[in-house]
């Protein structure tokens, strides 16, 4: 079934993650599996029911060449399945997964992303995908990258310290009941404020909790999310954009590619009842709310505290598309915005717009 402007109708239809701060005795396929299975089984799906696998991982992160080739063992390539790989984080596995379904060579995809960083030290690792020529040589780690981002926003005066320290505490205060939340409990800005700097002007309730962890969704077209489930999560708008990638050629104190996505989702036509944004770091929390005009008094928030609270490389994105499609699904929203971002001071951004019926 297409919709009025031609497009497929497609559905979120189920989901399943995990994301602890490490995860010491499985690998990444052998955490990810189980994930595939309980995402499939939730809607009574087998892999012959599949007609397109997409997922999205680091190699860097991993350390190894070619290291999502371990996780199809897991899917069931036998017989032979569709498959594609994305080196981003999943929420753009998501997206070639809806192009795949919207060509009309699948009705139904599996979508799954991960990381397991806590090996190493991600925060140098990120330095990796930095301008190599003038940037990367001088090492700058990604919490040095993120106070820039931050000192940039207070010097113009977009957001304050306070302003931080409460976009902090309402995460952490948020994700008490969150089993994925790997910094939780209730606090307050001022308890926050009174702690010291780890990377001037950011103090660690403003840095992202890292995480291990994984995501697997399932989508359908049509009819096959209408017998899937009960109240699909329909994906209503669907876009992303990306910023240049020289640092100092953008205005540090602006999203622009995060206000064209919104524009070409029609996030603005319609209120939003539920929003998951993807933003790291406090200060990154605070320019998404003011650029998409989000207001915490008319909309839920990341009440499950969001990434500030677990923040899984690779699947941090995906995992708030999957929230964003869950509260569609129950009927807690009936209009929802996800947002995902990539690369350093958000210079990749997807929106996901889901409705349900």
């Amino acid at each position: 079934m297409s919709t009025a402007n031609g497009l497929r109708e497609v559905a979120v239809v189920s989901s399943a993650q995990i994301q602890k701060r490490v995860i010491e005795d499985q690998s990444e396929p052998e955490f990810v599996t189980p994930l595939i299975n309980e995402a499939r089984d939730a809607v009574g799906f087998t892999q012959a029911d599949i007609g397109f696998t997409c997922s999205g991982s680091s190699d860097f992160v991993a350390g190894q060449a070619f290291s999502f080739v371990m996780t199809i063992d897991g899917v069931g390539p036998v017989p032979p399945i569709s498959e594609s790989h994305v080196e981003m984080d999943g929420a753009w596995a998501l997206y070639e997964a809806w192009i795949k379904i919207q060509t009309g060579a699948a009705d139904t995809a599996l979508v799954y992303s991960y990381s397991k960083s806590s090996p190493g030290s991600l925060r140098d690792v990120l330095a990796t995908q930095l301008d190599p020529y003038y940037q990367a040589p001088l090492w700058p780690d990604a919490f040095a990258i993120g106070g820039l981002q931050a000192r940039a926003l207070l010097d113009a005066g977009r957001i304050s310290e306070a302003d931080m320290a409460e976009a902090a505490a309402t995460a952490q205060t948020n994700a008490v009941d969150n089993p994925h939340a790997v910094r939780s409990g209730a606090t307050t800005a001022e308890a926050l404020l009174a702690t010291d700097y780890v990377a001037d002007p950011l103090r660690r309730h403003d840095l992202p909790a890292g995480a291990d962890g994984g995501i697997a969704v399932v989508l359908a077209a049509g009819d096959h999310a209408r017998q899937a489930v009960e109240r699909p999560a329909w994906i209503r708008g669907l876009d992303h954009r990306i910023d240049s990638h020289q640092i100092g050629a953008r205005d540090l104190t602006q999203a622009p590619s995060v206000a064209l996505a919104a524009e070409k989702v029609g996030l603005g036509a319609d209120k939003v009842d539920h929003a998951e944004l993807h933003g790291a770091f406090s200060f990154q929390q605070l320019l998404l709310e003011q650029t998409l005009g989000l207001d915490p008094a008319s909309t839920t928030i990341n009440p499950g505290g969001g990434a500030l609270v677990g923040n899984t490389m690779m699947a941090a994105g995906l995992m708030r598309i999957a929230d964003a499609a869950a509260a569609v699904r129950s009927g807690r929203a009936d209009r929802a915005v996800a947002h995902a971002t990539s690369g350093p001071c958000m210079q990749q951004n997807l929106l996901c717009v889901l409705e349900g019926d």
